[in-house]
């Protein structure tokens, strides 16, 4: 029987370079052929094979509802109706805006635009532009998009200019950012003692998702809000992920922390190209058009996210929601460690919120970067695809956090046990 997916993905090879249009989604880091999905709904997907997943990836995380809900796809097929872009300002974009600043109390004025690269690389000028300075300070494992500054890399040394990793970016694009360990109070504060008037601002995953999930410790968030602070430097959150996943009011409400700016994205567009960045009006007033600092975007603020964003941002705040879904992220984490406690597997799992992390070959969940590097990857390997062959769709890398969303309930949880117990005991006799 021929494989649809194996099929398309040699097809798609031809067109589109290395088959996809985003790299995780390659399997990379795992081997084998990508899932190409046909459809989804709640906590399943079906991919091109009719093959069946219930699946913790959930579009990376926007899918906090569950794939397709019902009253999501209502609201956008009847502002699609009436129209799919403007390029002029609509009366949904007030609407989300005013439910964002209500959610995230530190954000008094926001502006829309369409990705979570979007959104950090606009804050991130827009605190050069308020600050008059140019040096950033961003931490090693964290992710912030695509833009050129981002895209760098620690150097040997404890306090380390970025060098570019990515081609295509100039080593002067990356000579203003500062790239520190995460969770490394000393660090922090030398980079400070020693640039503290020329830094602009610092950006941070208040908790890391993309070097798979890692907290933060409560003294080193303090410390980064007290220095900022102190300096005069901006300090920007970068909940594109975060935002509504954690907690109803974001991360930042876990910490207690009052960022200066807030990027986010993903589950306020609810499956849609949706995004944004806010934070003190003050600083919000330097951007065009008040300010001389410039951002624009044809589809920022497109009626049919805007519409899909603001159903979604409705339904998270149903009675119980947080409890349910942190409730159910928990019993399957927890069950986890007890599986791989029982088969003697080298497995840790952790959760905050709808947010998971699993990490193989650790013997204390990871703090930064450096423990993230000393995973297993050979046994995540084996792990992945054989959850996968068992109907369990995870994320495709030992460096990504996962999602579960309300449409994941008991059943589906236990259902995933269930399987994780068959998986992680075939593991456990062939090791």
């Amino acid at each position: 029987m021929t494989n649809r997916n194996e099929t398309l993905f040699e097809q798609a090879k031809q067109y589109v370079p290395g088959g996809v249009n985003s790299p995780v989604r390659a399997f990379g880091s795992v081997g084998g052929v990508p899932r190409f999905i046909r459809s989804a709904k709640g906590a399943c997907v079906w991919d091109e094979d009719d093959r069946c997943y219930i699946d913790y990836i959930g579009s990376w995380g926007p899918a906090i509802v569950g794939h397709a809900h019902p009253e999501v796809v209502k609201a956008v097929a009847k502002v699609a109706e009436s129209g799919l872009s403007f390029g002029a300002p609509t009366a949904g974009e007030i609407e989300i805006a005013q439910e964002i600043i209500k959610l995230v109390p530190s954000v008094e004025q926001v502006r829309l635009v369409s990705s979570g690269t979007e959104a950090t690389m606009s804050a991130i000028r827009l605190a050069r532009g308020f600050t008059g300075r140019d040096l950033i300070i961003k931490f090693e494992g964290c992710y912030h998009g695509h833009s050129d500054s981002l895209l760098v890399k620690a150097g040997s040394g404890m306090l380390t200019f970025g060098t570019p990793n990515s081609g295509g970016v100039p080593a002067d694009f990356t000579k203003h950012t500062l790239v520190l360990p995460y969770n490394d109070n000393y660090a922090l504060n030398e980079a400070f003692r020693e640039y503290g008037n020329k830094i602009a601002c610092v950006i941070v995953e208040p908790f890391a998702g993309n070097m798979n999930l890692v907290r933060p410790t409560a003294d080193f968030m303090q410390l980064m809000r007290n220095l900022t602070q102190e300096y005069g430097a901006v300090l920007i959150f970068d909940e594109v992920m975060t935002g509504f996943r954690v907690a109803l009011n974001g991360a930042q409400s876990i910490h207690n922390i009052t960022p200066d700016l807030t990027t986010m994205g993903k589950v306020i567009g609810g499956g849609m190209p949706l995004a944004a960045f806010g934070g003190r009006a003050e600083i919000m007033a330097k951007i065009s058009p008040l300010g001389d600092v410039y951002q624009a975007g044809t589809l920022s603020g497109n009626p049919v996210a805007v519409a899909a964003g603001l159903k979604t941002l409705e339904l998270i705040q149903k009675d119980g929601f947080y409890e349910n879904l942190s409730q159910r992220t928990l019993d399957l984490t927890q069950g986890w460690q007890a599986l791989a406690e029982k088969h003697g597997i080298p497995m840790l799992a952790d959760c905050v919120g709808g947010m998971f992390g699993i990490y193989f070959g650790l013997e204390k969940l990871p703090q930064n970067y450096g423990d993230m590097q000393k995973v297993d990857n050979d046994l995540f390997k084996r792990f992945f695809h054989a959850m996968l062959d068992a109907g369990v769709s995870l994320a495709p890398s030992p460096f990504e956090a996962g999602f579960v969303s309300a449409a994941h309930d008991d059943e589906y949880i236990q259902t995933t046990l269930e399987r994780t117990d068959r998986v992680l005991a075939e593991l456990a006799m062939s090791n």
